[in-house]
């Protein structure tokens, strides 16, 4: 049999996580979403997106990239709130047999607003 290999993103919050008053969090998660967006937009995300009602609300989120595992943690390295110490980053392979995960051209919201836009 063969298979298929993407390298797989957990986005984490830290528990030493720097808190932030509202409005800064707010341009960080923006900042996070637009970083996101240009790397759906170059090709390099085939999917991501938030966890919600996850056991452990540490877990913030999954992003699956087309690119090796150390590219995948050059990648975030620049995301902004990675490097602002909100997100950690758990990188790993994941194979599933050929053909069985299909990834669709979708846009990405590079906004909490555009975000919400869908609601």
């Amino acid at each position: 049999m063969r298979f298929d290999q993407h390298t797989v993103v957990l986005l984490v919050r830290p528990s030493d996580a720097p808190e932030l008053p509202l409005d800064a969090a707010d341009r960080l998660q923006d900042a996070h979403l637009a970083h996101q967006a240009g790397l759906v937009e170059q090709g390099l995300v085939l999917a991501a997106g938030p966890f919600v009602d996850a056991d452990d609300e540490r877990v913030r989120g999954l992003v699956v990239l087309s690119v090796s595992p150390q590219e995948a943690r050059e990648l975030y390295r620049n995301d902004p709130a990675v490097r602002a110490g909100r997100l950690g980053v758990r990188v790993m392979s994941w194979m599933v047999p050929e053909g069985n995960v299909r990834f669709e051209d979708v846009p990405m919201p590079r906004s909490m607003l555009e975000a919400a836009a869908g609601d």
